[in-house]
């Protein structure tokens, strides 16, 4: 029988280890969850790696999971917890539960007869009160009660109501024989009990509607004609085996709310933006200044992230090294050419050294972290990586061949720009003692990524408020809100569907990437900024944000403050008009500071731009806040701004944001 695709062959006997061959069916062995294969306690590490994904063989991470398997998933067994500390199972644990090629398949789970999208499991089991061990099969679910059940059987369950998944209830879902009627399903027997013993009139035919607080009314008649759930019916319900509602399930009525209901509380702000526009560092600052902090299980995580990022940036650095050092070889020989030659011995071992060589220990060290850099495999084998090899990273930093490369690495265009961060902290960050700082966090890339969606709720803080101002523009501080980022849309906005019931489009803009290009989803090479520009677009005249506020974050006016004077803005076909007003002497800046440098103008030119394009599609007005993502400050003013946006119709007096036409059209005279 062929092997399936990252499935293990055994080279020893039936019940050995699928790697070593020692051991019989009474070993105790890791299995992985997706081929089935038996490691013994020797092997498992060195097959499974750092088990990003949970226990799994390294040829099978990114496949999914057996199904047969999945009752196992998050649950550690004994030779884990004899292997690795409980900080590193917790992690492990944690990565298999909520890895994306993990997750249950929507088109093995049926919902009133409809197969799931990927997005609507997402939302079933991301609810406040998600249906329990949820596997493949067929499901009926009421959404306007909250009870669930398997297909053909009594509601096991109540979990959260009015949840957009599946297909319409049968009035047969669960195989009733009465004739009570609630929300259009026939019920169970049992569920007449309950209801008799609630007090509900059940003689006769009945067809009730019974909402997810248990207030109950006949159909057809818009008179409320009592409540189900109470103390004396939880209790008749748990000797049934029937399903009741917890606190999460059951909204809050306004008369027992002490102030507000908490969904009119909450305002959402959906964080969009195209590939690497700044919008993952955005969130993580909100994070940090909210206190909305990390867990120690994703704090362990983005150390071991970033810590094999930095092997990957050695790994270009060590590429580079190679580079160089051909390149003086070659000029090496050139030079003997025209010089008169020495003994051909003496001769030869020059030729073979330069600046950028490396002795052999190194070599033999960087000569395996480029193969597992080629192959991909680099991020799989940590932790495991750091605690063999770290002692290596600082023999390696401290070579003076990796500091003659390093201090040629604005040659090396595939080291990212956050590089140079991490690399100069290369053997404090290779201790297995390390544990990342906030700012480490914040130049560290894809932490918010492993999943499309990152959510955050937080309130502003009450030094905000101000108490100067009318009360119509005092902040609430019961006033709460959710930030959600929407990962790496590229060019489409497709994800952006679920969120019709938000409150504010905020998107995020880099404005360095004016001159910089990508591949797009056909493999075509596009500017950046026009892709952000045709990404723009497609949101804003999205049928799902009609009417809905639009703040645009312009960031990284830090680095288009460096940029600008060495690359012009017209390298962007949609600024091919930008010709600002300068000043006749050049240094006349650096003389004035109330001379604002060619960012300003650049700036304001481009936020100018939007706003025209988005009044030309929506015919509505564009709220712009300029943001350096790393700096906190700026981040917490365009979120203070969003607030002040929802409160208001009509925008807030902000001065600093505001340009007239009048000076744009002046500043961009072709």
């Amino acid at each position: 029988m062929p092997l399936m695709a990252g499935e293990e062959e055994r080279s020893g006997k039936k019940g050995s280890c699928y790697r070593c061959g020692k051991g019989n069916k009474f070993t105790d062995k890791e299995v992985c969850i997706v081929c089935g294969a038996k490691y013994c306690c020797d092997c498992v590490l060195r097959a499974m790696g750092s088990m990003p994904e949970g226990r799994k063989c390294v040829t099978c991470i990114r496949f999914g999971i057996d199904e047969s398997r999945r009752g196992s998933i998050g649950k550690s067994s004994r030779m884990l917890r004899r292997l690795l500390t409980k900080a590193q199972v917790e992690v492990v644990m944690k990565a298999e539960i909520s890895c994306q090629a993990n997750q249950l398949p929507g088109n093995l789970v049926f919902v009133n007869d409809e197969p799931l999208t990927q997005e609507e499991v997402a939302r079933l089991q991301g609810c406040r009160n998600p249906p329990k061990n949820l596997k493949p099969g067929s499901y009926w679910y009421d959404n306007a009660s909250g009870f669930w059940g398997k297909d053909g059987h009594r509601p096991c369950q109540v979990i959260s109501p009015q949840l957009n998944v599946g297909g319409h209830l049968r009035e047969n879902a669960s195989n009733g024989d009465t004739k009570i009627m609630i929300n259009g399903r026939v019920i169970t027997k049992l569920e007449v009990f309950m209801l008799q013993m609630a007090g509900v009139p059940c003689e006769a035919k009945r067809n009730y509607w019974v909402s997810a607080d248990g207030y109950y009314q006949e159909e057809g008649m818009n008179i409320v004609k009592g409540k189900i759930w109470d103390t004396k019916i939880k209790l008749v319900c748990t000797i049934l085996s029937l399903p009741i509602p917890t606190k999460s399930t059951i909204p809050l009525p306004a008369e027992e709310d002490g102030n507000f209901i908490e969904e009119k509380l909450l305002d959402k702000l959906v964080l969009v933006g195209y590939h690497k526009s700044g919008s993952s560092t955005i969130f993580k600052q909100a994070k940090f200044l909210y206190n909305v902090p990390f867990s120690e299980d994703k704090r362990q995580s983005i150390k071991f992230m970033i810590q094999s990022r930095l092997y990957s940036y050695l790994g270009i650095l060590l590429e580079g090294r190679e580079w160089f050092e051909e390149e003086s070889l070659v000029e090496n020989r050139k030079g003997e050419l025209r010089d008169e030659p020495g003994p051909s011995g003496i001769t030869s071992q020059l030729d073979s050294k330069t600046t950028y060589t490396i002795g052999p220990r190194l070599k033999s060290f960087a000569d395996w972290l480029l193969k597992n850099l080629v192959s991909g495999t680099l991020e799989a084998i940590f932790p495991a990586a750091t605690r063999q090899y770290a002692p290596f990273v600082e023999e390696l930093w401290n070579d003076p061949a990796i500091q003659a490369t390093y201090n040629r690495r604005n040659e090396l265009e595939m080291l990212p720009r956050q590089a140079t961060y991490f690399l100069n902290r290369a053997v404090e960050i290779s201790r297995t003692d390390y544990e990342p700082s906030d700012m480490d966090i914040l130049y560290a890339e894809g932490i918010t990524s492993s999943n499309s969606l990152n959510t955050m709720e937080f309130s502003l803080p009450r030094s905000f408020e101000c108490s100067d101002l009318d009360s119509f523009y005092q902040h609430n501080p019961l006033q709460r809100y959710q930030l959600i980022r929407v990962h790496s849309l590229g060019g489409s906005c497709k994800l952006l569907e679920m969120f019709e019931d938000v409150d504010m489009v905020i998107f995020c803009v880099a404005l360095t990437d004016y001159d910089e290009f990508c591949e797009d989803a056909n493999g075509v090479s596009i500017n950046k900024m026009m892709a952000s520009k045709q990404l723009f677009e497609s949101i804003a005249t999205h049928p799902a944000f009609d009417q809905k506020h639009f703040l645009l974050i312009l960031n990284k006016f830090d680095l288009l403050e460096e940029k600008i004077d060495q690359v012009p803005l017209t390298r962007c076909e949609w600024f091919n008009d930008f010709n600002p007003a300068t000043s006749d002497n050049p240094n006349s800046s650096n003389n004035n500071s109330n001379n604002p440098t060619l960012a300003h103008p650049a700036f304001q030119y481009i936020a100018m731009k939007f706003k025209r394009l988005f009044h030309t599609q929506t015919d509505r007005k564009l709220f712009v806040s300029p943001v350096s993502a790393l700096e906190p400050d700026t981040v917490d003013e365009a979120l203070i701004y969003a607030s002040e946006i929802l409160r208001c119709e009509e925008e807030v007096p902000r001065l600093i944001y505001e340009f007239s036409s009048a000076s744009i059209d002046a500043s961009s005279t072709a």
